[in-house]
């Protein structure tokens, strides 16, 4: 009779510690899916990254970058960012871009008043650029411009 208590304690500690070991390991796993699901939803909530340079053929003023969707293009920027120049170019980065559909333009601000000059029939002063180096005859064109944003980060390298 104390055999068969010692065998059956020990088949019921062997299965207890089967069943923890179960459970630990669901556990951990479940764990590790949430944390996963976490740090997706995180990146996708903060977005990607849009890093831009130009060369600049002089080191005055600075260089306006401006990131625009179709319904901002050549009117009200969708964001602003200011480039310092150095040896010759600037380099700005936009952050926490969410994927869609997007242009840039830029502009040499050489006497640093923050907006783009123009002669008085309307051609600019200033040199400008547009993504995806379209410079045709006119205003830059949003149909030029655009570029796909996905939640990898874009490097673009601009011409004025």
């Amino acid at each position: 009779m104390a055999e068969s208590v010692t065998s059956l304690f020990y088949i019921i500690t062997t299965k207890l510690l089967i069943m923890k070991t179960i459970t630990i390991s669901l556990a951990m796993a479940f764990t590790t899916l949430m944390m996963n699901a976490q740090t997706v939803k995180t990146i996708s909530a903060e977005g990607t990254t849009i890093t831009v340079t130009v060369a600049v053929q002089s080191e005055e003023g600075s260089v306006m970058f401006s990131l625009n969707k179709e319904d901002t293009f050549m009117k009200q920027p969708f964001k602003i960012v200011e480039g310092k120049i150095v040896d010759g170019k600037a380099t700005i980065t936009f952050e926490n871009v969410k994927p869609g559909t997007y242009g840039i333009l830029l502009f040499h601000d050489k006497n640093g008043n923050k907006q783009m000059d123009f002669e008085p029939n309307g051609m600019p002063i200033e040199p400008y650029g547009v993504s995806n180096n379209n410079m045709s005859m006119g205003p830059p064109q949003w149909s030029d411009a655009k570029f796909e944003v996905t939640d990898k980060p874009v490097v673009l390298d601009i011409r004025m």
